[in-house]
């Protein structure tokens, strides 16, 4: 009874792909559930392209209320509305049709009211990405390779070649993306390219094909910072005329200098042979306008 039970203890159940990929994708979307659950903001008007992604509808939701009626919030309404619709879907209604309003109490939707309440009331919720056709230049730089891999496993297993040229472009602008066929049998040889490209941080979705195996490898590309150059302000006085300092007028003054140094056109244009025309071209000769002097 003993050796049995050790033997049972040794065996370990088959595990599929496209299962091992799928539990690491709903890891990955909790962990991520939960740090989206914390964070908060502020102020509504500092919401922006690169945190809707990190926020919960409930945290948007509570910052909207908090400053819907300020003042200048109208002017900041449409501009909101756009940023939320980069990772929510946004819906209109009418809160006086109870019907209606009654879709929007359930399934995740936030609601809150426009500044004008003549407008009614607005809905969101997040966008799910189910499919690979559901990736945009926006949200590739939000998901994890894991998360792509599965979408990509889920595309009728047709492997890379069988995205489309558009979808496979918005993936390429977050993720490095190289693949390999080889037989079933040297797929796993030890120094080989998948050993290699696992070593080096990518993730690998194996698809077969037949007596052959295509690896995608994916590896989430590191977010290139923007260079910003800081321009001082400018300054008026009360009459609205700009000010301009010694410094500033000095570097005008050498700048036109250079430009009048390096121009030939410009002494070109005053030299005496710059007012010389081609006699011959307006029809006379030399002897006619000598001619003519005297």
């Amino acid at each position: 009874m003993e050796k049995e039970k050790k033997a049972t203890k040794k065996q370990v159940q088959p595990t599929q792909k496209g299962k091992e990929i799928n539990t690491e994708e709903k890891k990955e979307t909790k962990k991520k559930e939960s740090k989206i659950k914390g964070k908060t903001l502020d102020s509504i008007l500092d919401l922006n392209a690169n945190n809707v992604w990190e926020l919960s509808e409930q945290a948007i939701a509570e910052a909207w209320n908090k400053e819907r009626e300020e003042e200048d919030f109208s002017i900041s309404e449409p501009k909101l509305l756009n940023i939320i619709r980069l990772a929510f879907e946004v819906v209109h209604f009418n809160p006086d049709n109870k019907r209606e309003a009654a879709k929007f109490e359930k399934g995740g939707w936030a609601t809150v009211e426009h500044c004008d309440s003549a407008k009614g009331c607005v809905a969101f919720r997040r966008k799910t990405i189910e499919r690979i056709t559901d990736l945009s230049y926006e949200n590739i730089k939000h998901i994890s390779a894991s998360m792509l891999l599965e979408l990509i496993n889920r595309n009728f297993g047709g492997g890379w070649d069988s995205i489309s040229l558009s979808v496979r472009d918005i993936i390429e602008t977050g993720f490095d993306i190289s693949t390999t066929q080889l037989p079933a049998s040297r797929i796993h040889a030890s120094g080989g390219t998948l050993e290699k490209k696992v070593a080096q941080g990518f993730e690998v979705l194996e698809i077969p094909k037949g007596t052959w195996v295509e690896a995608i490898f994916v590896k989430k590309k590191d977010p290139i910072e923007k260079l910003r150059m800081e321009l001082p302000e400018k300054e008026y006085d009360e009459d609205g005329n700009r000010i301009h300092y010694q410094d500033e007028v000095d570097n005008v003054e050498e700048t036109e200098e250079e430009t009048l140094d390096n121009d030939d056109t410009y002494f070109s244009s005053i030299s005496p042979e710059a007012d010389v025309k081609d006699l011959e071209e307006e029809g006379l000769s030399i002897e006619d306008v000598s001619e003519d002097e005297d």
